[in-house]
Parts: structure tokens; C-alpha cells; sequence
């Protein structure tokens, strides 16, 4: 396969693993901390609304999806890819990053948050997994 298709192929591979893990625990998170009293999240307008009443503890869950999900989307990509491990994996740490910013923008959210998640869960995690996609192991092989 042309290297270049399998880099390209290898980054989409990337945003859909990621995009699985970010929302598979944004979705877990309100049933393992429940939402405040009153929290309507039907919609994007009520989430930004409802999201004075949010504790920290609220915040754990996305903050774990956002950073876990682009740790493992940087990870599948720098795997999967042919050439430009690293780059392919920080092309998801961007990816998820425009997403992150997208979504201060529409939600909302308290700036420390916002702050956190956007400066710790996407660059650092992509290179992150880039990195640890790069490792060898250094057992001989039999």
C-alpha cells in the first residue's frame, strides 16, 4: 500500500478509536458522578445553562474522555501509520484540540476547566501516544 494512504488512513483510523474512547466515557461519566439537581443535558443550549450547577467531580469524566480519547486515537494512528509516526499522532492531538476549542466555544464551561483540558488533555496526549506507540520492547525475541 502507498505509504502516504496508509498515513492518511492510519490518522482517520486514529480520530474514529479516539472519538469512541472520548465518548464512550463522556456518556459513562453521569452514571458513575451523577449530574446536580436540575442538570437538563438534552440539549447543547440546557448543557450551557446547566452548567453553573456542575461540581468539579462533574468534570472528571470529560476530562478523562478528551484526554484518554486523543491518548488512544495518537496512539491507533502512530501504530497504524507507515512513515511520520509522530506526526501522525500529533495530527490527532491537533484534531482533538480544534474539537476541544469548538466546545469552550459553544458549552462554555468555568475557565479552570477549560484551561486544563485544553493546555493537558490534547497536545501533550498525542505526543504521548505517539511516543509510547514508538517504544520497542527490549525483550529479544525467541
Amino acid at each position: 500500500m502507498n505509504p502516504m494512504l496508509k498515513n492518511i488512513l492510519a490518522v482517520v483510523g486514529g480520530i474514529v478509536a479516539g472519538s469512541i474512547v472520548n465518548m464512550g466515557l463522556v456518556n459513562i461519566g453521569p452514571l458513575v458522578i451523577p449530574l446536580p439537581e436540575g442538570t437538563d443535558v438534552t440539549s447543547m443550549e440546557k448543557l450551557r445553562e446547566s452548567m453553573h450547577l456542575f461540581t468539579p467531580s462533574n468534570f472528571l469524566f470529560p476530562f478523562l474522555g478528551h484526554a484518554l480519547g486523543t491518548l488512544v486515537g495518537a496512539f491507533v494512528a502512530a501504530k497504524l501509520a507507515a512513515t511520520h509516526q509522530l506526526r501522525s499522532a500529533m495530527i490527532i492531538g491537533a484534531f482533538f484540540l480544534v474539537g476541544g476549542i469548538a466546545a469552550v466555544k459553544m458549552i462554555g464551561g468555568p475557565i479552570w476547566f477549560n484551561v486544563v483540558d485544553l493546555i493537558c488533555a490534547y497536545l501533550p496526549m498525542g505526543y504521548l501516544g505517539g511516543f509510547l506507540a514508538g517504544r520497542r520492547s527490549s525483550a529479544p525475541s525467541t
